[in-house]
């Protein structure tokens, strides 16, 4: 069996995950393990780091969708190889999981690594005024975008509500773009409210954005969202459920490569973080990285 070595994101989550609770979940699930809390995100990325140079071959974090992205985007700049990765929800939980039907409770998604079945998974990048980075789960520009902005602002006691709250407070005033979409096969140009780059299915704490999308075709599932911000809040639970792809204002299709241009400047998120502003171009990189699931 795998030993692992456990990073506790201490930044993660409304309600962080105490080493104590890590451990003895990971003990009553059978999986033998180290266990480090670094304090900062700085911190936790120097121990992403340190760990993949030491030539750990089987590591977890402990945390959210912010977790993921900061292993991966560690990860992905190292000349080394990296880890088999696993993922152990924490706080509000972690949507990555969902997509593999993983528990959002600590012990249930520590019980699957002792399991033996690993996934080579795609890693996208989007390239802006912010440099490189990389995202795994779902990225987006727009209004959807600016609420994720917002949320981290919002008291942490909310928890999964922050999300949607931030998206009421941003909607009223956000603007509406031209928004400019080219692949690899086509350009589309439409009036829009938002863009999805979905690699894997849920974001904002379980809204099913992309049910069609995986994380192991090569290619990303994207969105483009152009109702009027009055029809907004009547697609947002065809979203939450994943039965918007049929509705009128969603244009689909999928892309392994693209560039987002849009009339007025537009906020860019990734995996939950904001990034900076469009235009903003990317591409996915297949099997980047081995997860545990």
């Amino acid at each position: 069996m795998a030993h692992w070595h456990v990073i506790v994101n201490e930044s993660a989550g409304r309600a962080r995950s105490d080493i104590r609770e890590v451990t003895a979940a990971l003990h009553e699930a059978g999986v033998e393990a180290d266990v480090v809390a670094p304090a900062t995100p700085i911190e936790a990325r120097e121990a992403v780091a340190a760990a993949a140079h030491a030539g750990v071959t089987h590591l977890a974090m402990v945390g959210g969708d912010g977790s993921v992205n900061l292993a991966a985007n560690v990860l992905m700049g190292l000349d080394v190889e990296s880890p088999v990765l696993g993922f152990l929800p924490s706080g509000t939980g972690c949507d990555l999981l969902r997509t593999f039907g993983i528990p959002q409770d600590l012990l249930g998604a520590a019980r699957h690594l002792a399991t033996e079945t690993v996934y080579p998974i795609d890693v996208a990048t989007l390239e802006g005024e912010w440099g490189t980075r990389h995202f795994v789960n779902v990225a987006q520009i727009g209004v959807g975008a600016a609420a994720a902005q917002t949320a981290p602002r919002m008291s942490k006691r909310l928890g999964s509500y922050r999300y949607p709250l931030a998206f009421a407070a941003r909607l009223p005033r956000f603007p509406r773009a031209r928004v400019s979409v080219t692949t690899e096969r086509r350009t589309f140009e439409s009036e829009a409210l938002a863009v999805i780059m979905a690699n894997a299915q849920f974001f904002a704490g379980g809204w099913n954005i992309a049910p069609k999308a995986t994380l192991v075709d090569g290619v990303l599932d994207m969105q483009v969202i152009n109702c009027n911000k009055r029809r907004a809040p009547a697609l947002v639970p065809k979203i939450i459920w994943g039965t918007h792809l049929t509705d009128r204002a969603v244009r689909r299709f999928s892309a392994s490569s693209f560039k987002i241009e849009t009339d007025v400047p537009w906020p860019v998120e990734a995996d939950g973080d904001y990034l900076g502003n469009t235009p903003v171009s990317g591409r996915v990189i297949p099997a980047a990285l081995r997860l545990k699931i």
